[in-house]
């Protein structure tokens, strides 16, 4: 039997996983976590076979989450559950010690195969990332723009951004409105002369921004 635990935010995609997760015969929904924190207690308390983790969350974001599981000594298979199709967070994810990478449009096909995989200690990665990652390798050897003057708020602007947020969570997390993170996030990419959000997580590594 394999023991799963679920870690997303949103209701209505843990309701989703766990119908998934209940239908197999040989897995074992045993927790569920509504954030980072409560991810790493419940890991802690339930010793699961497997975390499906979102990246990002509203306390402590995935790739964290995954950092602090790996510092403690945790054996747990983490399985990232994001919408973002980006080349970084996945980059940044494996090097955390993920075992995996899915996107959430494909998680009803891929969750259980994705499970197998990384229970048998494979590396697997949704096939839409690998496509991605195959079909456009100039975008991701872009080279990184010299240091500019950030300020203060740009920085932890940038930080969030790379961490898998949305401008609405953003605006949470930092207490400012939508519109004044849009305009940060505009200002950002026009002062570093960037495009994507890979680029971005490249800039923020080269320069030590990742926390």
């Amino acid at each position: 039997m394999i023991n799963v635990v679920i870690a997303d935010d949103h209701a209505i995609v843990r309701a989703g996983l766990r119908a998934l997760i209940n239908s197999e015969k040989n897995f074992a929904l045993v927790g569920e976590a509504a954030g980072g924190v409560e991810a790493l207690d419940i890991v802690s308390q339930l010793s699961p076979d497997v975390l499906v983790l979102d990246i990002s969350m509203p306390d402590l974001d995935g790739i964290t989450v995954t950092r602090r599981l790996k510092a403690y000594g945790s054996a747990v298979r983490i399985l990232i559950l994001t919408v973002h199709e980006d080349e970084g967070l996945l980059r940044e994810a494996i090097r955390s010690g993920a075992s995996g990478y899915i996107l959430k449009l494909a998680a009803e096909a891929e969750l259980i195969t994705a499970i197998q995989a990384i229970m048998q200690g494979k590396l697997y990665v949704d096939p839409v990332m690998m496509r991605s990652m195959l079909l456009e390798p100039q975008a991701a050897a872009r080279p990184v723009p010299p240091d500019p003057h950030l300020t203060p708020r740009e920085v932890d602007i940038l930080k969030l951004i790379v961490q898998g947020y949305t401008n609405k969570q953003i605006s949470e997390d930092l207490v400012i409105s939508i519109r004044t993170v849009e305009g940060h996030r505009s200002n950002l990419m026009e002062k570093l002369g960037l495009r994507s959000r890979v680029e971005l997580v490249r800039y923020a590594k080269q320069h030590q921004l990742m926390d």
